[in-house]
């Protein structure tokens, strides 16, 4: 095994390993709230800017498309897959800890989307971080937070994966 593959692997393992913990935390956070808050309770958690209170939402951000979840799950499943396999030859810490959070929050939402009422592939997302003018969840911090790194590391030109040459060896 090449130098780099070992790279590559323990890199992969870095995005599954903050991958998992977001799951995690997301899942056990979305635990709490079903059982400690009621659906009409606002608990001031940071006066006047941070709340929480419990929704079940059907749709994407602001609650947009809430006739559409399995178009949400499919979603989700594809960025999972498409995450999964860009993810394999990664060239950096950075695009390892994007994509990871961007992982979790993804495996994250399409659980909720499969598992959660009202059925399979119809189910409602656990929001109860309200901010005021949305409410969200770890997840969507994750996600978020993924989104900004890609973006950054784009913008600084960092790649995200090796290159193979022709005869399967890395190249510059």
């Amino acid at each position: 095994m090449m130098r780099s593959e070992r790279g590559s692997r323990r890199l992969y393992g870095m995005m599954l390993m903050l991958a998992a913990v977001v799951l995690l935390v997301d899942q056990l956070t979305k635990l709490w709230a079903v059982s400690a808050l009621s659906d009409s309770e606002r608990v001031a958690v940071i006066p006047p800017l941070i709340h929480f209170r419990l929704l079940y939402n059907p749709g994407a951000a602001f609650s947009m498309g809430t006739g559409a979840t399995w178009v949400f799950a499919v979603v989700a499943a594809v960025a999972v897959v498409g995450i999964l396999y860009t993810a394999r030859r990664l060239a950096s810490r950075g695009w390892a800890l994007g994509l990871g959070a961007l992982l979790g929050g993804a495996v994250s939402h399409l659980g909720d989307r499969l598992f959660r009422e009202p059925g399979f592939a119809r189910g409602h997302v656990v929001d109860f971080i309200d901010y005021g003018l949305f409410v969200g969840n770890v997840a969507d911090i994750a996600l978020t937070c993924g989104c900004v790194a890609m973006v950054l590391l784009s913008l600084r030109g960092v790649p995200l994966a090796k290159v193979l040459g022709e005869e399967g060896e890395e190249s510059a």
